[in-house]
């Protein structure tokens, strides 16, 4: 008998299902009776409990089971008949009224709906290139040697400057008034790298050990500390201790210390170009990926399954949740989540994804077992033993899942690319690494 299927609304669908009751209540006593092997009721003997008590204390819960079995299956033959690709999870409903000897019910759905990916050849996108300069190796370079600076106490006689590691204690106050966070005692900060507010950084500056000195702060309109911000406060400093930076030599020595395998200046810079380089070529497939996936959602037209939206917004809210727990926030398996916070990034994934799943279906982008190997290779080669990495991947079906997804992206971003109008654009090292 063939499947009617009755369209409610863009993508919403519904089947009648029926089931013979007869096999409902044959199942039911099946169950019963290989339950009553097994249960413990005050008075008998197990395996002894009369049928009468197995269904009154379980036959509920039996004939939920079994309903809900049956319906299930109903509903994945009826659809499998009618060739519906199903998103998300059916709502069942049963009927009022149904065939003689048959129980009835309405399965309301929705459907993956067609995706529509217009020409790409119109499409104009910026892809975007980055060389690594001898300048940006400097910098890293210098970045190393601060990791392993050491201090040393500056003689008296010697203000606070630039790179000096000071040690204070400071109290501030609010129209003559303490406020909560405002006060410390050997308070230690480097000055000079932003870890203070730029005027209390300043007011620092140029003192002497045992001098007190008292300044204005105007905190930030958006300072974190919500009780301050945007208002004026006095602090009283005394400086207790300064030391000055002192930077290691760039020389084989410093290369050694690394754990560079060649030990020499030279060996540290290849190194840090190397690593620079992958970083690199990390952020500008991101930046490229990103814009090809604007473009092809810019082209493409569909309509929304509601129940993947719904779905991904709960999956981004335990994210949120599991993310606050890991904080160690109070009450986060229940602290409420707004779910419509969450609404327009779900429908952006939710829709990328389908247009994404049509081109591969389409065009023939599936990830290729040499791809899958070749990317694992790529990124086993950033830690210290690349082997173990290797094996970490290759040895997990979710983290190998994991990588065919970013190798199709991979795939689907040249693909778009060799079709659309391309204006290649030179970042600077230090755009592409601050954006």
């Amino acid at each position: 008998m063939a499947v009617t299927v009755e369209t409610l609304e863009k993508l919403e669908r519904r089947i009648t299902l029926n089931v013979p009751a007869t096999d409902i209540g044959n199942e039911v006593e099946a169950r019963l009776r290989k339950l009553a092997r097994t249960v413990k009721a005050d008075g008998f003997r197990p395996g002894k409990v009369p049928m009468s008590v197995v269904a009154q204390r379980y036959g509920y819960s039996v004939q939920y089971e079994v309903v809900n079995d049956r319906v299930g299956k109903a509903f994945a033959d009826a659809a499998g008949e009618a060739q519906l690709r199903v998103a998300g999870t059916p709502q069942i409903t049963q009927k009022d009224e149904a065939p003689e000897g048959q129980l009835a019910f309405d399965a309301t759905f929705e459907v993956y709906p067609d995706v529509a990916i217009g020409d790409l050849t119109g499409v104009e996108i910026e892809r975007v290139s980055t060389e690594v300069t001898e300048a940006a190796i400097d910098r890293t370079v210098d970045i190393l040697r601060k990791q392993r600076r050491t201090f040393a106490q500056r003689p008296a006689a010697e203000g606070a400057a630039e790179t000096d590691r000071v040690t204070i204690d400071f109290e501030g106050k609010i129209d003559g008034e303490p406020f909560e966070g405002g006060k410390a005692e050997g308070f230690q900060f480097i000055i000079g790298e932003g870890q203070m507010l730029e005027q209390f950084d300043k007011g620092v500056r140029g003192m002497k050990v045992g001098e007190s000195k008292t300044f204005p702060l105007q905190f930030p309109e958006d300072y974190h500390g919500k009780d301050v911000a945007g208002k004026e406060a006095d602090f009283l400093v005394t400086m207790k201790k300064i030391e000055a930076a002192h930077l290691p030599e760039i020389d084989d020595a410093f290369a050694k210390a690394l754990g560079i395998a060649d030990a020499s200046v030279a060996g540290l810079r290849a190194d840090v170009k190397k690593n620079l380089e992958r970083e690199v070529k990390f952020r500008v497939l991101a930046r490229n990926k990103s814009a090809v996936m604007d473009a092809l959602v810019s082209v493409s037209t569909l309509d929304l399954p509601k129940a993947l939206v719904t779905g991904e917004v709960e999956r981004m809210t335990e994210s949120a949740r599991a993310d606050l727990k890991q904080r160690g926030i109070k009450d986060a398996d229940t602290a409420p989540i707004p779910a419509e916070i969450f609404q327009p990034q779900a429908e952006k994934r939710v829709r990328l994804g389908l247009i994404v799943a049509e081109l591969v279906r389409s065009q023939n982008l599936q990830a290729k077992p040499e791809q899958l190997q070749k990317h694992i290779e790529e990124v086993a080669q950033s830690y210290e033993k690349p082997a173990d990495v290797m094996r970490y991947y290759l040895g997990d079906r979710s983290r190998m899942a994991e990588v065919e997804a970013i190798v199709i992206e991979n795939n689907v971003t040249e693909h778009v690319l060799s079709k659309a109008k391309v204006t290649d654009k030179v970042l600077a090292f230090d755009e592409l690494m601050s954006a």
